[in-house]
C-alpha cells in the first residue's frame, strides 16, 4: 500500500525541480511527470521524489488535517500505533 500525503509547492526552478512542504518537511521533487505547468501554492502527490499530480487545494487541506488528526490520536494513545488500521474503523469522518 502507497499512501501519499498532500505536498505543498514553495517554489519551481528551471528545470523543473520543486521544493514542497510535507507536514513541515521540505523535500526536492521532480515535476517530470506532470503533464501541466505546478506553480507555488499548488498540492501535488509525491512518490519517490516525483510529483505524480497535483491535487485540488480544499481537498490537499482536508487530507492533511485528517493525517494531523490520526497523527494526534496515535501520540494520545487514542489510536494503538499496533492497530492494523491504525483506528480508521472507529473513526467518524466528518
Amino acid at each position: 500500500m502507497c499512501l501519499s500525503i498532500p505536498s505543498k509547492v514553495l517554489e519551481v526552478d528551471e528545470n523543473n525541480f520543486a521544493t514542497v512542504e510535507t507536514l513541515g518537511v521540505k523535500r526536492g521533487v521532480s515535476l517530470d511527470l506532470i503533464g501541466e505547468p505546478v506553480k507555488p501554492g499548488e498540492y501535488v502527490l509525491i512518490h519517490v521524489g516525483f510529483a505524480m499530480e497535483k491535487i485540488d487545494t480544499k481537498a490537499a487541506l482536508e487530507s492533511l488535517e485528517f493525517y494531523k488528526k490520526i497523527a494526534k490520536e496515535m501520540e494520545d494513545g487514542t489510536i494503538d500505533q499496533s492497530d492494523g488500521d491504525m483506528g480508521l474503523s472507529n473513526m467518524k469522518i466528518e
